[in-house]
C-alpha cells in the first residue's frame, strides 16, 4: 500500500512537463494565428490586384473593339531614341 501514495515531491515533475507541453502549444497556436493572419492579408491584396487586372483588360477589349479612332500618321510619332 505504500506505493500507492503520492507526495506532492511526487506529482510535481509531471505538472512541470505538462506546463511545458502548455507553453510550447501556445507559442504554436500563437504562431498560427499570425500566419493566418499574413495569409488572409495577402490574400486579400492579390484579389484586389486581380479586379484591378480586370478591369483593365476589359478597357483594352473595349478599345480593341472600337478600332483605333483615327487614322494614324506614323511620321507624328518618333522613335524612342530621338
Amino acid at each position: 500500500m505504500a506505493t500507492d501514495i503520492m507526495t506532492d515531491t511526487d506529482e510535481l515533475p509531471d505538472l512541470q512537463a505538462l506546463a511545458k507541453r502548455l507553453f510550447d502549444l501556445e507559442i504554436k497556436a500563437g504562431l498560427a494565428d499570425d500566419m493566418l493572419d499574413q495569409l488572409n492579408q495577402t490574400i486579400f491584396r492579390q484579389q484586389r490586384q486581380i479586379e484591378l487586372l480586370g478591369k483593365e483588360l476589359f478597357e483594352l477589349r473595349r478599345q480593341g473593339q472600337d478600332g483605333p479612332g483615327t487614322p494614324r500618321n506614323l511620321r507624328d510619332e518618333l522613335p524612342p531614341h530621338y
